[in-house]
């Protein structure tokens, strides 16, 4: 079964999210940026769903170093936010995420499907 990262500090998203994707694959949590970072290089997931507005360290600096280090810089990161703004869009497709989803427009299922289509 392949593996998730959830990194996000907002916890009825978190919990949301993790139940409709449990479903199909095994998902672990994080909520800061520190430990987001520590799991990934731990587990090393098939796919990492990254906030970018996070406790300890941001979601920006975390992509830096996922893509910087030779362990995780070939796992997919989604970009999961509420930041709308071109400028930060374009930062974290530059830093190497190869998705960015503006929370507010999209459902939990479309997320999932996003997912899916992104792991097959």
């Amino acid at each position: 079964m392949k593996t998730i990262l959830f990194v996000e500090d907002e916890t009825t998203l978190q919990k949301s999210l993790s139940v409709a994707l449990k479903e199909s694959y095994n998902v672990f949590s994080a909520l800061d940026g520190e430990t987001g970072l520590t799991l990934a290089r731990e587990q090393k997931p098939d796919l990492i769903l990254l906030d970018l507005i996070l406790p300890k360290r941001d979601g920006f600096s975390v992509l830096e170093e996922l893509k910087k280090d030779d362990l995780t810089k070939n796992i997919p990161v989604i970009i999961l936010t509420n930041l709308e703004n071109n400028l930060e869009i374009e930062k974290a497709l530059n830093l190497g995420a190869t998705t960015y989803l503006v929370k507010s427009q999209y459902s939990l299922g479309d997320i999932k499907n996003k997912v899916t289509k992104m792991l097959e």
